[in-house]
């Protein structure tokens, strides 16, 4: 198991090595995201601004309209709350292509509480014109991802964890296109759709639920915008029942992006995702387990569901 963290900023290295135009910036969080190795191979490349997201999201805005390919990267938290305004204003609005490697999102950040969970950036940011949303779901997808991100000409935030995550996709060989779901398990009784860290999960859950002689479809979506609208408008015609896990607030994330795709031709759609209140503390297995969102959390509410 690799963290998604470490697939992306050793991509990005090897990348940065062959273009020098290439540039990480960080907010005093080197060690967080990982860009230790960047910033000793390739300092003429790299920019320490200090504990100062919005600062970061301004220089790299301007250094991407001079050209340059720009990787934000420090903790989700922040950059979807602090710097808010400069992502909006300096990125969506201007459409300077850059890119944030917003790290420990959703409940990574786990014992550290609300104040360091980012469970709103999904509701957020993908309200933004022009702005783009992907949570890759493993270390395999996220290497795949870098290499679509250095010269996509537009502003995009990435959302990974911390901690090291099992492998969803056994090899490279699979397909990963820019606002384009992967289906994972074909069903029929009803259809389970994933982001992020809780894909594994779901895909797991599919597996469980085909025992139990239950089909489930199960779609990676982890590009939220652009989103994949003809996958949902298909498995809602075809199973005739949705359930969406995120690690996310249930208001305005992935479950509120599929009821609004399937919201002239609605089926039921159970969402799965933080409730509104502040989550509790302890590791990310351990939430997601409190908010049902791991494997047996998700069948149970597919069972349920079905009854």
């Amino acid at each position: 198991m690799i963290a998604c963290r470490k697939s992306f900023t050793d991509t990005l290295l090897e990348l940065a090595k062959a273009d020098k135009d290439i540039i990480a910036v960080t907010s005093d969080a080197r060690g967080s995201v990982t860009l230790g190795g960047f910033a000793k191979e390739l300092p003429a490349q790299f920019v320490e601004v200090g504990i100062a997201e919005q600062n970061a999201v301004g220089i790299g805005a301007g250094l991407a309209h001079s050209g340059k390919k720009v990787f934000v990267c420090g903790p989700a938290c922040f950059y979807v709350a602090r710097s808010l305004e400069q992502v909006k204003v300096d990125m969506a609005y201007s459409q300077n292509p850059v890119k944030i490697l917003g790290v420990s999102g959703g409940v990574a950040y786990g014992a550290l509480g609300a104040t360091h969970h980012s469970l709103h950036d999904i509701a957020v940011l993908r309200t933004f014109p022009g702005m783009n949303v992907v949570l890759p779901c493993d270390a395999r997808q996220t290497r795949k991802l870098v290499k679509q991100l250095v010269d996509f000409p537009e502003p995009v935030y990435v959302r990974v964890g911390r901690a090291a995550v099992p492998d969803v996709y056994e090899n490279d060989d699979f397909e990963f296109e820019i606002g384009k779901a992967n289906m994972l398990m074909d069903g029929t009784d009803l259809t389970i759709i994933a982001a992020g860290e809780t894909v594994y999960h779901a895909f797991e859950a599919g597996k469980m639920l085909k025992e139990q002689g239950i089909s489930a479809r199960v779609l990676d979506m982890s590009w939220i915008k652009p989103c994949d609208r003809e996958a949902v408008l298909k498995a809602a015609a075809d199973t005739r029942k949705i359930i969406t896990v995120e690690e996310h607030s249930k208001f305005g994330g992935l479950g509120a992006m599929v009821t609004e795709i399937i919201s002239e031709n609605p089926v039921p759609v159970r969402i799965l995702g933080i409730p509104d209140e502040n989550a509790v503390h302890g590791s990310s297995k351990e939430i997601f387990h409190h908010y049902g969102l791991d494997a047996e959390g998700i069948v149970k509410a597919a069972t349920d569901f079905l009854k």
